[in-house]
């Protein structure tokens, strides 16, 4: 079942379910909230004044399932649902197919993610990765991976002897496949820690 379907599917969406919600006096970056049926995050919010009539919050919202961003005008006294949203640890165990396995490191219940859910992050995460992962309505809809990463070079060109310049470039494959740039004295089997939040290299450690 797809994950729109089971979401659709969960208890929380029956007829006469009371949920939480946020005027806007609450509005502000960060929010979680529900939007006809869907998982909302509020990444801008802006307050406008009017010469005459209602003050208005101009609001940007990103679709937590789908990745679509939505711009909405709210008056004063509006309200929103709130969002059944709870981030637990999972950690990645493995990948088959088109399909990323993890599991909650508190109740060792296994959760399925797509290769789309995943996005970019499986640059950075190997077996054994502790992440933060999404939860809506008990449905896991995204994850994070640590903003650092020790990964190790599977493959480079070589490097020079002696040439410890940082302003020199070259691109490495990493343990996971990712591709990222490194200082040209970087050495294939190297561990490197990267930031995942920009794939850039930190710095090579010494083991």
């Amino acid at each position: 079942m797809e994950l729109v379907e089971r979401i659709a599917a969960s208890p929380h969406f029956e007829e006469g379910y009371a949920v939480a919600s946020y005027n806007t006096s609450e509005f502000k970056k960060g929010l979680k909230v529900q939007i006809d049926g869907d998982p909302y995050i509020m990444i801008e919010c802006n307050f406008v004044k009017p010469g005459k009539g209602q003050s208005l919050y101009k609001c940007k919202l990103r679709n937590l399932v789908r990745n679509t961003v939505l711009d909405r005008t709210y008056k004063s006294g509006d309200s929103l649902d709130a969002a059944d949203i709870a981030t637990i640890d999972a950690q990645f165990l493995y990948k088959q197919g088109e399909v990323f396995m993890f599991m909650d490191n508190d109740n060792y219940e296994q959760y399925e993610l797509s290769k789309e859910q995943v996005a970019d992050s499986w640059k950075w995460i190997k077996e054994g990765t502790v992440c933060s992962m999404l939860l809506y309505n008990e449905n896991p809809i995204s994850m994070e991976p640590p903003n650092h990463m020790l990964l190790r070079v599977e493959y480079c060109e070589p490097s020079v002897r002696g040439n410890t310049a940082t302003n020199l470039t070259k691109p490495v494959k990493l343990e996971t496949g990712a591709e990222v740039h490194v200082p040209a004295f970087i050495s294939q089997g190297d561990l490197l820690k990267i930031d995942t939040r920009n794939g850039e290299y930190v710095e090579r450690v010494k083991e």
